[in-house]
């Protein structure tokens, strides 16, 4: 898995996915850490999901502690694939990473492996992340909660109430994305800016 060339290393993940050997679970877990081919990462998973979990979940959630943004991201990511529960906790740890990648990973991971009776408190700690990062990030952060389904409507009300207007217009865009998951992400940010920019309407005139 070491090999120069990246079709070759890719061959090699293939290779101990098919003989699934927990014996190599350190050394996959390992070069996920440093691997910079997409493909190769992404058989690198493939072989740690054919491992049983007991072993593999205890070990990528130590990688969720270390330094190299690669290695949390790509764990996380291993994690929503393995589909075990047990490491939810773990991942709720990385909701707030200062790494945009490694926090959209996170995101996508912990809708993935929430138990029902966490769904709320999940909705609450994504929301509080509305209005962070460029568009790839918003958008993650939008289908994330939206996955959650009927969770979300509270707490996107208290967004879409906010003082900063960057959090209100990604809480509105969440809303129409939640609404109208067929609208597209960017049209619902175009409308929710659009709408946040002319305010609240004005209240009716009493009558005489």
């Amino acid at each position: 898995m070491n090999a120069a060339s990246s079709s070759a290393r890719l061959q090699a993940a293939l290779a101990v996915g098919t003989r699934a050997d927990p014996a190599h679970v350190d050394a996959l877990v390992a070069r996920c850490a440093i691997e910079p081919n997409f493909f190769v990462r992404d058989m690198l998973t493939w072989a740690l999901t054919r491992l049983p979990a007991q072993i593999t979940v205890s070990r990528l959630c130590a990688e969720l502690r270390s330094e190299r943004a690669q290695a949390r991201s790509q764990a996380l990511h291993t994690l929503s694939k393995i589909g075990d529960v047990s490491a939810y906790p773990a991942v709720t740890r990385s909701l707030r990473d200062a790494d945009d990648e490694v926090a959209r990973s996170a995101w996508r991971a912990a809708v993935v492996l929430v138990p029902d009776d966490e769904r709320d408190a999940l909705a609450a700690e994504l929301a509080s992340q509305l209005g962070r990062g460029g568009r790839d990030v918003t958008m993650s952060l939008s289908r994330a909660l939206v996955a959650l389904g009927d969770a979300i409507e509270p707490v996107l009300r208290t967004a879409m109430a906010s003082a900063d207007p960057a959090v209100r217009a990604h809480a509105r865009a969440t809303d129409l994305l939640r609404r109208d998951p067929d609208a597209g992400f960017d049209a619902a940010v175009d409308e929710a800016k659009r709408i946040v920019a002319l305010g609240p309407e004005p209240a009716a005139e009493a009558g005489c």
